[in-house]
């Protein structure tokens, strides 16, 4: 692993997926088959990227009851806990309507209302994940959206995992789809004969499913471009290097792009944690794709004292921080940048990812200085409520008609002139 002074600092971060022109070229072509021919390109697409045909695309309640059968019962108790969890964290986030009433009558306010529907996406490919379920759909649940639809690639037998189908449906969604990539992104946005469209899509994916994202964003809304995983670990020599390590690892064993680094003024634990990270990586199931992580887009960086550290973490922006330190909880109103914040030596960071109850669906690649995790505000909407009185618009009515004739805006401006000239 890297180790490197401050001084030597140089940007580790990835470009933002933007895709090759080709890769743009294969999403908008993949795009303009759904829009035009629904179910039968849909179902082309299927056998040509998931190797499967299938005669429907929904996912049944005999697949779903098979799914029960392949998955022990404490896992399912596991997956019950860890909603529960992730709904009582989300429930807090919860906002009223609200309204105020000025003096002259003026009432003014802000109603909150629920997307009427949400597609969400959960990634195949490597691994299984359910938790990827329960964090995009529990919050749209939490917030009031109605319809919430879940799509998945399937296997070469035509089927979802067992742990996602369980999980989707602890979590309460009633339809889901075999349907992947960017074929399943153009579906939920323009919708086919076999599934209605949505308003939002959230969910990760890898390069043709955020290519698709982004292309049908202001024909839908969607939650973010988000790029492979990342982790900082800002430490001192309190810190353990084994378990610094291990965390490091978590996320490079995510993709051969995801990044991990340690920021430390500790140049004792600096050499600990590159030993270390060695020594597990020699045993680590997924040693390949771990391995390149470390190689491309992990480093160590020796700052000269903590308070640097914490600038070098600002600069960073990660989408996961630990903060392991000794009073590691002084140093979090000093953190301006980050996704997650994992606060101390008992805070890994799959504590978040899967029990604790924030999201973890989190921003990526340095936008965490601007952006936030997925939570209950992204599946509402806000409408501002005027009610104008009339002692309110005779009041102010002709610096209304002002400030439009300022803006050349003449129409305005006797929008508001005629009300007072017929009340006279």
């Amino acid at each position: 692993m890297k180790i490197l002074k401050v001084n030597e600092l140089v940007s580790i971060k990835r470009s933002i997926e933007a895709g090759t022109s080709e890769q743009q070229e294969i999403v908008k072509g993949i795009i303009s088959e759904i829009r035009h021919r629904g179910d039968n390109a849909l179902r082309e697409f299927t056998e040509k990227f998931d190797r499967v045909t299938l005669a429907s695309f929904s996912v049944t309640e005999s697949e779903i009851e098979a799914a029960y059968a392949e998955v022990d019962q404490p896992y399912i108790e596991i997956v019950r806990e860890a909603a529960q969890n992730i709904r009582a964290f989300h429930e807090k986030q919860l906002r009223p309507s609200w309204m105020t009433t000025e003096e002259n009558g003026t009432i003014l306010g802000q109603k909150i209302t629920p997307l009427d529907s949400v597609g969400v996406y959960v990634p195949g490919g490597t691994a299984a994940y359910p938790s990827s379920v329960l964090m995009n759909v529990i919050p749209a649940q939490v917030a009031g959206v109605k319809r919430i639809v879940m799509v998945s690639p399937p296997d070469e037998q035509g089927k979802l995992p067992a742990a996602v189908l369980v999980a989707a449906k602890e979590a309460g969604v009633k339809e889901v789809y075999k349907v992947g990539g960017a074929q399943a992104i153009a579906a939920l946005a323009y919708g086919t004969e076999s599934i209605a469209p949505v308003d939002k899509i959230t969910g990760p994916g890898n390069i043709f499913v955020a290519l698709a994202k982004r292309e049908v964003f202001g024909d839908v809304d969607i939650d973010m471009i988000a790029g492979p995983s990342e982790i900082a670990v800002l430490a001192d020599d309190t810190a353990r290097a084994d378990e610094v390590a291990a965390d490091l690892l978590s996320q490079a064993e995510h993709d051969p792009r995801a990044c991990s680094v340690l920021v430390t003024p500790s140049v004792a634990l600096a050499e600990a944690v590159a030993e270390e990270v060695e020594k597990q990586l020699a045993v680590l199931p997924r040693k390949e794709i771990a391995s390149r992580s470390i190689a491309d887009y992990g480093a160590i960086y020796i700052t000269a004292d903590l308070n640097e550290a914490v600038e070098t973490v600002n600069q960073l922006a990660p989408e996961h921080l630990e903060v392991i330190t000794e009073n590691a909880m002084e140093l979090l109103g000093k953190i301006r940048h980050a996704g997650a914040i994992f606060v101390g030596r008992y805070s890994s960071e799959p504590v978040g990812d899967y029990f604790a109850g924030p999201n973890h669906v989190l921003p990526t690649n340095g936008t965490a200085r601007f952006s936030s995790p997925l939570n209950v505000d992204d599946f509402q909407k806000k409408s501002s409520v005027i009610v104008y009185s009339e002692k309110a618009l005779k009041e102010n009515g002709a610096k209304i008609a002002s400030f439009a004739r300022m803006e050349g805006l003449e129409a305005h401006a006797r929008a508001v002139e005629t009300r007072l000239k017929n009340d006279k």
